[in-house]
């Protein structure tokens, strides 16, 4: 990643109280090439995220089809995330999206936004858009109306 996306995501993630905290997983995109489907890959990717995922995870796929929530409903969500007293698993996909047992595993799907979004993009997006939420949640100034 370009140094600008990880100074910006570590600035929203050191941001966050501990109960609040955001760790980063990385999983490596397969290797693509032209006598393979993107299914393929997909499925490979697909492997790999789920390995990092726990059983009693709260999984949320970010997939274009899911949910749109403003800043608001997502720290609404949140609360009900952190009420569930267990650790909630954001998966991002790769260039070709989640597999279908990615999107299967998911307990709900959340769009970030209807347009195409860069994975690095996505990195700081995902993390300013928890921050955020997360000052709705404890009434902080950060977020005006």
């Amino acid at each position: 990643m370009p140094a600008w996306v990880n100074t910006a995501y570590v600035n929203y993630a050191q941001r966050l109280p501990r109960d609040c905290s955001l760790e980063l997983i990385e999983v490596n995109a397969a290797k693509r090439n032209k006598n393979q489907l993107a299914a393929q890959w997909m499925e490979k990717e697909g492997q790999q995220i789920l390995k990092s995922v726990d059983s009693a995870d709260w999984v949320v796929a970010l997939d274009v089809k899911g949910n749109n929530w403003s800043t608001e409903q997502l720290a609404k969500q949140m609360t009900d995330w952190q009420h569930k007293g267990c650790n909630v698993a954001l998966l991002v996909g790769g260039p070709d999206g989640l597999s279908p047992e990615c999107l299967a595993r998911a307990n709900m799907r959340w769009s970030l936004s209807a347009l195409t979004l860069p994975h690095p993009l996505v990195r700081v997006v995902l993390s300013e858009a928890i921050y955020r939420a997360w000052t709705v949640t404890v009434n902080h100034p950060y977020h005006r109306d």
